[in-house]
């Protein structure tokens, strides 16, 4: 089973997840997935088709908003329209967090309270601090 984090009151993340792994995030309340990886970044991870396949019949919605390196517009918009409980995935979880953060930030959250909940999930984003208040972080 995937290594969830939690980071906010609705969002978690996680490293890569496997297809068997959906049905159980449904039973644990997810019901929006966010696929960070692009596809072919690794030949063992499933595909965005597979993954969306396994979180339409697990009953959750999906939405594939890839990136390597800083975050897209696509990727950070995902993160700020996760409305009910969510978990976004990439290779370790990293591109996930920074999507969040980046989404926090734009909505006005202060940047100290980002950088700590990164880092109560195990992420250490300090470095994006000055981004994070460019971006409209308090």
């Amino acid at each position: 089973m995937a290594d969830t984090r939690q980071v906010s009151e609705r969002f978690w993340v996680a490293p890569q997840i496997e297809l068997q792994d959906f049905p159980q995030l449904a039973s644990q309340g997810f019901q929006h997935i966010i696929n960070n990886r692009p596809d072919g970044e690794s030949p063992d991870q499933p595909t965005s088709a597979a993954a969306a396949a396994a979180a339409k019949a697990a009953g959750m919605t999906y939405v594939h908003a890839p990136f390597v390196g800083q975050p897209t517009a696509d990727a950070v918009r995902a993160a700020l329209n996760a409305s009910s409980k969510t978990l976004a995935y990439c290779r370790s979880g990293t591109r996930s967090v920074t999507a969040w953060a980046m989404s926090e930030a734009s909505q006005g959250e202060e940047a100290q309270f980002i950088v700590e909940a990164g880092l109560d999930a195990g992420y250490n984003l300090s470095s994006m601090s000055n981004l994070l208040k460019q971006l409209g972080a308090k």
